[in-house]
């Protein structure tokens, strides 16, 4: 498949198509991660959430829920 490269302001970008951002299960807004290999390929692969992500969303979500969480243990 060939995409053209488009200005984005002082950037530049290319277009994922729809088909290969469902085969990948990207989203508008996903994270991806660019290689560059020796050859000069790019790869493109989703990235998963940081581990500090994940622990400050748990954090998070224990501190709003903590009286719930602490009802249920009781149970």
């Amino acid at each position: 498949m060939t995409q053209k490269i488009l200005k984005v302001g002082t950037s530049a970008a290319v277009t994922i198509p729809k088909k290969t951002m469902d085969l990948l299960g990207l989203h508008v807004g996903d994270r991806v991660q660019l290689k560059v290999g020796r050859d000069k390929k790019i790869s493109i692969a989703p990235v998963g959430i940081s581990d500090d992500e994940t622990i400050a969303w748990t954090r998070a979500f224990i501190k709003r829920y903590r009286p719930a969480l602490k009802a249920l243990s009781k149970k």
